[in-house]
């Protein structure tokens, strides 16, 4: 006789609590889902604004165009009808040898811990809905890699995206900062001697970039040139899985970013068109305390790197104007050996950063090929602004 038989009759039996129940998610659950991404650390009610929100899928001009048919994500529900879980669902427009590319990335995984069993079920609905041919995520940290490896998600085969390089481009500071992070006493006394040091060293060794005779010049909105390279672009590289990156696309994955003075945006313009642009963004690392950018998007019709280093020294001399600790890259831009050469400092991340998943059996196999990848920040919603 086994155990469970010899439990008396009379013993109440414990109810056993039911699953959470999946649904598609709606507009009318910001307010549960903010203080869901709240509690666990996904910002806070007051970043995430319902405009800034809704911006994601109603300002998104592929989400208007697949209209009706595209849910904005999915939630978990418990029996109280409460959001126990939530995964938000964005439509990306990529091209690649001529043909539309569907893409969807998720955001804002989240599930409460009792319940976190069923976060798969969402994770899921993102990756193997209907009609898409690409699922991209380039913010994968350590407790969403398991996921998306269950779900046979590849590394994407270009770059080094579990590690970042940097320059110091406010020495004083950052040692302030990294000292403190180390609980060293006298932080700010010490800093003085201690960065004055790293700042000559950065000198003697000659890490720094080197501007040239290319004439960068800042841009305070996307504008017809940007339409017009972007014609270019994609006429010039059909053999490259591009994000669509059109002024209408740039103005909807910018928009807030823009109107909260976050992002830098610089050109190398020929005659009245465009040669080249890059795109960069704060990103604050608010523990630490240290005031970060990172560089975002880099294109250039020559398909080369040497516009990127006059760019990006015109990003450290902003960042020492503003008091910015640190300048950033990361990704395929450290394959550019001499541009790493003169980032001497580096950040190693906790996980490789970007997977991706093509449920197209012919697109998968095209994009095993490492000539068919030019991947950035800007892919994915690493840096797309709410």
């Amino acid at each position: 006789m086994d155990a469970a038989s010899n439990i008396s009759s009379a013993t109440p039996r414990k109810k056993t609590a039911r699953g959470p129940k999946l649904r598609e998610a709606s507009f009318k659950d910001y307010e549960q889902i903010a203080l869901l991404e709240s509690r666990y650390g996904l910002g806070t009610l007051e970043s995430k604004s319902y405009d800034k929100w809704i911006h994601l899928w109603q300002g998104n001009p592929l989400y208007r165009e697949l209209q009706p048919g595209w849910s904005i994500g999915w939630v978990l529900e418990d029996e109280g009808r409460r959001i126990v879980g939530s995964m938000a669902n964005i439509p990306l427009p990529y091209e690649f040898e001529g043909k539309r590319i569907l893409a969807a990335t998720g955001r804002g995984w989240v599930v409460e811990t009792e319940y976190r069993a069923a976060s798969l079920v969402l994770l899921d609905r993102v990756i193997n809905q209907r009609g898409v041919d690409l699922y991209v995520n380039n913010t994968v940290g350590d407790h969403s890699l398991a996921g998306v490896s269950f779900f046979n998600c590849a590394r994407v085969p270009v770059g080094a995206w579990d590690e970042c390089r940097f320059w110091i481009t406010n020495h004083r500071s950052f040692m302030e900062g990294l000292l403190n992070m180390k609980n060293y006493p006298l932080a700010r006394p010490l800093s003085y001697p201690l960065s004055a040091a790293v700042s000559l060293k950065d000198r003697l060794t000659k890490k720094a970039l080197r501007a040239g005779d290319v004439e960068v010049k800042a841009c305070l909105a996307f504008d017809d040139r940007f339409d017009i390279f972007w014609e270019d672009l994609r006429g010039k590289n059909p053999h490259l899985l591009l994000a669509v990156r059109t002024r209408e696309a740039l103005e909807w994955h910018f928009k807030h970013a823009l109107l909260d003075n976050r992002v830098w945006m610089v050109t190398v313009p020929d005659g009245p068109r465009l040669a080249g642009y890059a795109i960069f963004v704060r990103a604050d690392h608010h523990t630490l305390g240290f005031k970060r950018v990172r560089l975002v998007d880099f294109q250039s019709l020559d398909g080369s790197a040497a516009l990127l280093t006059p760019m990006l020294c015109w990003a450290s001399r902003k960042c020492r104007d503003e008091g910015i600790h640190m300048l950033e890259i990361l990704g395929r831009y450290l394959d550019e050996k001499d541009l790493v050469s003169t980032a001497s400092y580096r950040r190693k991340l906790s996980s490789w950063t970007y997977f991706y998943r093509a449920n197209n059996p012919e697109l998968a196999a095209r994009l095993t090929d490492q000539r068919a990848w030019a991947p950035s920040w800007f892919d994915g919603d690493a840096s797309l602004s709410v």
